[in-house]
């Protein structure tokens, strides 16, 4: 696919600076999450057996170019060891003097982590002077960061150009799962996006109309699709002023042999929240005063039979309002009937971005999909069709 890996490279005694994403919840100064540290251990600790000296660079926020103390990455430092299992040295800047002091005490096997490097503007500008004091402290360079891969930053894009390069374990299993499922996948291949708005999954639906078999479109985005087709849909999320392009995405669909589906029946109520009154109804039957707020057993029944005959699963977003019961029994459902053909060897799953993550382990069955994407929006670029920066310099 155009990059290395960390196996193709001698890391003896190197110095390998390593692009992480770490940007972990934190409160009080406590980390409340550490999935995405513990996904960055394989890398780390590989290189550090193979004798690297790990000098971890990464971003926390969005300090904006200026030192921010409630952004510091010393607040991660206790998770990260106990994560990796070992110690790890942290130096107060990523370049300069600090810098060169804290990677000079290295030895191999050892790991540093710098602070963070939106602190200084250069990062996000992706200044040449800047990756370039970045790459004075290394002799090697791998990126371990797919998350941040859409953002050509001095550290995920710039700085790959200075150094030999690789992508990390987590970065080359994510391109294996995204090659796998839109690349070149096995077919028919479904994808379902949900979500709030078509306005900000545009570029997305008109991708994927050219490369999937069967679209389930859920959420509020098939409200809007439904008001296309002249349905009343009360008082429910839909973006009127979008039916236009609604109907030309449906159009485009058609014209590729891409199959779209929308909810036959819909859960209804009056008010979301916990407990509100619902009822199922025909789409078509949808009351003026009541709102869509999940797909109905009817629609998640096709759903599950579009998934039986596919090959491939991608998946962006929930069916319905999924925060709240019972407007989850829909994505629960459908997600259970994914990871049961996955279990069973019938299907590649993939799945990526906040809700759909949330969703999945809401459902308990996150484990169960062939990858579960930690990216938010690099997932959704891949999955637009869109060159990720960060991806493109491994492979220059």
């Amino acid at each position: 696919m155009g990059w290395k890996t960390i196996d193709e490279l001698d890391l003896a005694g190197k110095r390998v600076l390593v692009r992480v994403d770490v940007n972990v919840p934190v409160e009080a100064g406590r980390v409340t999450d550490a999935t995405r540290i513990a996904r960055i251990v394989p890398t780390v600790t590989d290189i550090a057996e193979k004798g690297g000296r790990v000098i971890l660079l990464a971003h926390f926020d969005r300090p904006k170019g200026r030192v921010v103390p409630d952004m510091s990455l010393k607040q991660i430092l206790p998770a990260l060891e106990e994560k990796l299992g070992r110690k790890v040295a942290f130096a107060a800047d990523c370049i300069g003097e600090d810098a060169q002091a804290a990677v000079d005490a290295l030895a191999d096997g050892e790991v540093l982590l710098l602070e963070n490097t939106r602190f200084h503007a250069g990062e996000e500008a992706n200044d040449g002077d800047f990756a370039e004091k970045l790459a004075h402290l290394g002799d090697v360079y791998v990126n371990d960061a797919f998350s941040a891969a859409h953002r050509a930053h001095a550290s995920t894009e710039a700085l790959a150009r200075l150094l030999p390069c690789a992508a990390g374990r987590l970065m080359a299993e994510e391109l294996q799962a995204l090659e796998k499922a839109l690349g070149t996948p096995d077919r028919p291949v479904v994808a379902v996006v949900g979500g709030a708005k078509v306005s900000t999954k545009l570029d997305l639906l008109s991708n994927l109309v050219e490369k999937v078999d069967t679209l389930v479109i859920g959420g509020g985005m098939a409200n809007t699709f439904l008001a296309a087709q002249g349905l009343d849909v009360g008082k429910s999320l839909c973006e009127h002023d979008l039916t236009g392009t609604a109907r030309d995405i449906a159009a485009k669909a058609a014209e590729k042999g891409c199959t779209i589906l929308l909810p036959r029946d819909v859960v209804v109520a009056r008010e979301f929240k916990a407990g509100a009154e619902s009822e199922v109804v025909k789409a078509e039957d949808t009351p003026s005063d009541a709102m869509i707020l999940d797909a109905g057993p009817d629609s998640v029944a096709h759903v599950e039979m579009a998934l039986e005959n596919a090959k491939t699963l991608v998946w962006n977003g929930p069916l319905g309002a999924f925060e709240i019961a019972p407007f989850d029994r829909g994505t629960v459902t459908a997600a259970k009937k994914a990871a049961e053909l996955t279990r069973a060897g019938k299907l590649v799953s993939v799945a990526g971005g906040g809700d759909t993550v949330a969703a999945l382990n809401a459902a308990g069955v996150a484990e169960d999909f062939s990858y579960v994407s930690t990216a938010g929006g690099a997932f959704l670029e891949w999955m637009e069709g869109k060159v990720l920066p960060g991806v493109k310099a491994l492979g220059a």
